[in-house]
């Protein structure tokens, strides 16, 4: 169910990964952001929105990885906008023939069968280095960087204050670096700094997974993501309440993914 964390934008939170829909009221529909994430959580935000009288005018996805690219016959067929280079990895990766069992390797096995593919990643790329998302309604600003994805962006809504950031800045996830760039360490705290630049206009965070934020917890997580980035950077262990004991349940495998992102960039280094 679609619940209000600002004036205008609404928030669904899947069981899956607790994954982050975000939908941005228009004058005349919204403005829907990274859907999903089960084919009953797409119809629920298709129902809500369709009760409201709203209809879907556009939608956006802040990268290209399968959460964030999915849709539903439902939600009708507004453009669907993403960065140009967002556009051109899921394009790339669908050229692919066999591109569904790539998907679905990285699947939840427990959610695995209800998660719709047939109309992911229809995903237009806006120009290179667009300012904001093309609708009729609150200016959505572009802020694209490399810290996750390439053709990563998150969504700033000056209007409403809220900073949708995609997969990044969240209260269960580690940061995940894009660690095939060349420079993955500086990219994140590239995109953290400008983060900040847009912080005291946001009263609200909304992370691709995990907790929505207010004000103070948006500073919180920048500095934590920092501490913890530059941890990985010079080889340690990071004191971060996202892994080991003090975990959330049911997250406990990010310590996993932190001891392999760890020991990729040692490995980098060493080369």
């Amino acid at each position: 169910m679609l619940r209000q964390v600002a004036e205008g934008v609404l928030v669904h939170e899947s069981e899956c990964i607790q994954s982050n829909t975000t939908a941005v009221q228009g004058i005349d529909g919204v403005l829907l952001v990274d859907p999903g994430i089960t084919r009953a959580e797409l119809t629920c935000i298709a129902n809500d929105l369709r009760e409201s009288g709203r209809a879907v005018a556009a939608g956006f996805s802040t990268h290209p990885d399968w959460d964030h690219v999915l849709w539903h016959a439902e939600l009708g067929e507004p453009p669907r906008y993403g960065t140009a280079r967002c556009a051109a990895d899921i394009r790339n990766q669908l050229s692919n023939a066999d591109w569904e069992v790539r998907v679905a390797e990285g699947l939840p096995p427990e959610f695995a069968d209800d998660i719709p593919m047939e109309l992911l990643g229809g995903v237009t790329g806006l120009p290179v280095d667009a300012a904001r998302v093309p609708w009729d309604g609150p200016v959505a600003r572009v802020i694209e960087h490399r810290a996750h994805a390439s053709g990563h962006a998150a969504l700033f809504i000056e209007e409403r204050g809220v900073l949708i950031a995609g997969d990044m800045l969240s209260d269960v996830l580690v940061p995940m670096l894009d660690l095939d760039a060349a420079e993955p360490v500086e990219d994140y705290l590239a995109a953290l700094r400008l983060f900040e630049d847009v912080a005291d206009g946001a009263g609200v965070v909304i992370p691709g997974h995990g907790s929505v934020g207010d004000a103070e917890e948006l500073r919180a997580r920048i500095e934590r993501d920092r501490a913890y980035v530059h941890a990985l950077r010079d080889g340690e262990d990071p004191d971060d309440p996202r892994i080991g004991a003090s975990a959330a349940p049911g997250w406990e495998w990010v310590a996993d993914v932190h001891a392999w992102q760890l020991e990729r960039l040692r490995e980098q280094g060493s080369r």
